[in-house]
């Protein structure tokens, strides 16, 4: 079975939202047989790399709300991420464009490194007081290598902006199709969907749900004439002269 989940490196949900499906994940059955696919989606894909601004000034600017109140919903944050046991900075965070994140995230899957990327990238965000957004392409290095991928790897997929632009707008472009207009945002074979950081509960709930929901194969023939002639293991069929 296979869960897709888009998600954004800025998002706090996500964050959360990870720590609660990998929670469910983990005491599911059949754990070893769900392949998990992080999916790109930018929540300020118009902001400029290098255009980073505090938190708390960007939740004023972009939603009208007072000081006061984006602090009170930073610290409501911090609360839901201690309770999944992780730990998260309330004030002094930045927030900026994360389309190279999502970049490198897409070499990180082909180095079978995806996930393990992700979850250092939030936190280093939501956690640590270095900026991913103001150090430049050297801090995304220094991360990716944490997650076990080469230096000299990263660094020459940071340095062409080319490299999995494409891989990344067609995530965002199906997200839309999917009619995912906010993160997380998880697909369980592309038949069950869950919307938000739901509690582990749910999680678990979807993935009992989309695994006992699976279809068997239906193999279409021609009246009773059987199988087809194929190959397998012990040979091909060879047909026989009447």
């Amino acid at each position: 079975m296979r869960v897709e989940i888009w998600t954004d490196i800025a998002c706090p949900w996500c964050y959360v939202g990870k720590a609660r499906f990998d929670k469910a994940l983990a005491a599911f059955p059949h754990r070893d047989e769900v392949e998990v696919v992080h999916r790109s989606f930018e929540l300020d894909p118009g902001r400029a790399k290098g255009d980073a601004q505090p938190v708390i000034t960007m939740l004023t600017r972009k939603y009208g709300m007072s000081e006061a109140q984006a602090e009170a919903g930073e610290d409501n944050l911090g609360a839901q991420a201690a309770a999944e046991g992780l730990d998260y900075r309330t004030r002094g965070r930045d927030h900026g464009n994360t389309f190279d994140m999502h970049r490198l995230l897409h070499f990180a899957k082909e180095q079978g490194r995806q996930d393990e990327l992700i979850q250092i990238l939030y936190r280093a965000n939501f956690a640590e007081e270095r900026s991913v957004f103001t150090e430049g392409d050297e801090r995304l290095v220094e991360l990716a290598v944490q997650a076990g991928l080469d230096a000299e790897a990263a660094r020459a997929v940071l340095a062409d902006p080319s490299r999995y632009a494409a891989d990344v707008r067609a995530d965002e472009r199906e997200a839309a199709q999917l009619g995912a207009n906010g993160v997380p945002f998880f697909v369980l074979d592309r038949t069950y969907g869950v919307s938000g950081a739901q509690p582990a509960e749910v999680f678990t709930q979807a993935l009992t749900q989309a695994w006992g929901g699976r279809s068997p194969l239906k193999l279409v023939q021609q009246g009773d004439q059987g199988d087809g002639a194929a190959c397998g293991p012990e040979g091909c069929a060879v047909p026989q002269r009447g």
